[in-house]
């Protein structure tokens, strides 16, 4: 027996389709017959689903421009980060530049000089300061396999820098004109007034032992003397920069805190200097005779 819901279900599935089919030519047919109708009717219907779709579009909007808004966001936070990686090179590219324009000016001041008397000289890096408030000397990268010696001048394109007092096989260090062991005959080109330049670790060297300090006036060239055999004769130092009372003070021509390169001179002086004296051997032991010794006996 079948049930009547069963039944009623299986009527309606036979009659919907037929029914759909009339109604669909019949709507067909009447478009034909009344097309103003029919666009009076879709117009209606427009209308009056404007405001619900209307509706329905803002917060599908919405959500579009905030995807829009985001996906801009996260575009923005990648083209900063790649902005910044790129920043980052750049100012290490930059960096090297400023180094490399620094170095090239220092050679560049060199190449002008062209020292006289000369038996050679070396262009030489400095690779240390340790300069400070007792000490005012520096490192240079070259040494006694470059020809190096001790007592040797080292000079930049404006002026004299100091002498090596300590020279190994590849470095050697340079004792700075400022420095409180640097005692150097100079002479005052416009009064011939000898003197000797002093370091005491100021900026500034003091002229000593002058012989006629009042004729010495601010303004004044510097230059070595050639006494003592340490440096030949017409190296510039620098200028009388003040008449303190205790000695007139020096402005050296080579700034010295921003030294990059320098130019030490080989003039033939070194070999005049005293050369350190040797290290002397250990004692033997009293305890215990040396070999040579034991075979003896």
């Amino acid at each position: 027996m079948i049930r009547p819901s069963a039944q009623l279900r299986a009527t309606i599935q036979r009659t919907t389709p037929p029914l759909l089919i009339l109604l669909s030519a019949a709507i067909i047919v009447l478009g034909k017959a009344d097309q103003t109708m029919f666009d009076s009717l879709r117009t209606t219907l427009s209308d009056d689903a404007a405001p619900a779709l209307d509706a329905l579009s803002r917060p599908l909007g919405a959500a579009s421009a905030l995807v829009d808004r985001v996906r801009g966001l996260v575009t923005i936070y990648q083209d900063n980060l790649r902005l910044e990686s790129e920043n980052q090179r750049l100012l290490q590219w930059q960096q090297v530049a400023l180094k490399l324009s620094a170095d090239n000016r220092d050679l560049q001041g060199l190449l002008k000089i062209v020292p006289e008397k000369a038996a050679s000289y070396v262009t030489a890096r400095i690779i240390a300061n340790s300069g400070g408030s007792y000490v005012r000397t520096v490192m240079v990268n070259a040494g006694s396999e470059q020809g190096l010696a001790r007592g040797q001048a080292a000079t930049t394109g404006v002026g004299l820098v100091g002498r090596l007092t300590e020279v190994g096989r590849r470095a050697a260090r340079l004792l700075l004109i400022t420095d409180l062991n640097s005692r150097i005959p100079v002479v005052v080109e416009n009064s011939r007034v000898n003197a000797v330049l002093a370091g005491d670790n100021s900026e500034r060297p003091q002229l000593v032992y002058a012989g006629e300090p009042e004729r010495i006036k601010i303004g004044d060239r510097v230059v070595t003397s050639g006494e003592g055999g340490v440096f030949p004769p017409g190296l510039p130092v620098g200028v009388v920069a003040r008449l303190d009372p205790g000695g007139p003070r020096v402005e050296p021509y080579a700034e010295l805190s921003q030294l990059g390169y320098v130019l030490v001179v080989d003039y033939g002086l070194s070999g005049g200097l005293p050369q350190p004296a040797p290290v002397a051997a250990r004692p033997a032991r009293r305890g215990k005779p040396p070999a040579d010794e034991a075979n003896v006996r």
